[in-house]
């Protein structure tokens, strides 16, 4: 499938600071995005994981769902206790299909008087379709964000520069969302991310985007970071990209997100494909999503086969390359359930040659999400 022209690329609020700050523009999901800056994909990740990154995220989708019933009426499409998520608080969960496979993962604050979620840029025109033939008919409304714009801070010292510019940010923890100025601006802002860091991503009107991003960048420890460090973040932190890594060929319980089902959904159901998924978590799936780690030194890509020590397929990477904060090569994949325990010994093949490699539990780095 040939990649789209550049004149047919949408582009972000951030197209043209991209563009000044020397960022190399590559086609992602329909829009123009910097995939690097000239630090480059290894320093701007480390700058990341040791002091702050400023990432525009403004491609994925945002909107508000309005209406009374608005908890209840999303539960029909996720696997998440929205009724249960309090005011202030944010929720990971899944768009599932009714056979079990994952359409999509996403984010959900309760902002009070509203719902506000953030859905991955791919895929955002068909869950926008979809919130709307389920929700209109339960009397609930979608709002779509189209005139705001998405930026993410992340790394130990994003709190250290948003008390700078937001100082009731100190307040926030882990999964928190609300309203606040942000250097005068007004924006929603959740202390969450998608790099295994500390982070805020703050969503932001589109005309204010350019000046709070330049404020933003004007701190010492902040710098721009580009789609190629936050892929390998992302990775290192073990977390799902979706269309590599999930999709409506994976479930759930394949994909280790079985802690995305909330304790009542797993106990009531009433999501889609919620007999199948529920079924395969008490009988355990075929396959499961582990982490690998490469022995030597060359990264195993996407679609690398998978061997076990006879030489026998058992799965395929879905995500891989070089994890510059652990130094060396990690990839996640899936693979026979009862190869999945973290020391099982694998085969990669690499440009036609069995690599050796074993499973390695998930995460590679550390977690430092602030819990408060």
């Amino acid at each position: 499938m040939s990649e789209p022209n550049a004149e047919s690329l949408k582009s972000t609020p951030l197209d043209a600071l991209h563009r000044e700050l020397g960022a190399k523009m590559v086609p992602f999901a329909g829009y123009a995005m910097p995939v690097q800056y000239p630090m480059g994909v290894l320093k701007e990740h480390l700058h990341t994981r040791q002091a702050a990154g400023l990432f525009d995220v403004s491609h994925m989708g945002q909107c508000r769902i309005h209406g009374e019933n608005r908890a209840e009426a999303l539960e029909g499409l996720v696997t998440g206790d929205i009724q249960g998520l309090k005011t202030g608080r944010q929720r990971y969960t899944l768009f599932t299909d009714e056979n079990g496979g994952i359409l999509d993962d996403l984010m959900v604050s309760n902002a009070g008087d509203h719902l506000y979620l953030v859905v991955n840029a791919a895929v955002k025109d068909a869950d926008f379709a979809r919130m709307k033939a389920h929700l209109e008919p339960r009397g609930c409304q979608l709002e779509i964000l189209e005139d705001r714009a998405l930026i993410a801070l992340q790394g130990p010292a994003a709190a250290k520069v948003m008390e700078h510019l937001a100082p009731s940010s100190t307040a926030m923890t882990f999964m928190t969302a609300g309203p606040l100025e942000v250097n005068g601006v007004p924006c929603f802002v959740t202390r969450s991310g998608y790099t295994g860091e500390d982070g805020f991503e703050i969503s932001v009107p589109a005309d204010q985007a350019e000046h709070l991003a330049r404020h933003l960048l004007e701190q010492a420890d902040v710098a721009p970071i580009g789609l190629g460090a936050r892929d390998s973040l992302r990775l290192e932190a073990g977390l799902c990209l979706y269309g590599s890594d999930i999709d409506t060929t994976t479930t759930p319980v394949e994909a280790a997100l079985t802690w995305a089902i909330s304790k009542r959904r797993r106990e009531e159901g009433g999501f889609p494909g919620a007999d199948f998924i529920l079924k395969q978590r008490e009988e355990g799936p075929a396959r499961k999503r582990v982490g690998i780690k490469p022995a030597g030194r060359a990264p195993a890509r996407a679609h690398t086969e998978i061997q076990d020590e006879t030489g026998r397929t058992v799965g395929e990477i879905t995500s891989g390359g070089f994890g510059p904060s652990v130094n060396g090569p990690v990839a996640m994949g899936y693979v026979e359930a009862a190869l999945a325990e973290p020391g099982t010994p694998l085969q990669l093949i690499v440009r036609g040659k069995a690599m050796p490699a074993e499973v390695a539990a998930l995460p590679f780095v550390k977690q430092n999400y602030y819990r408060g």
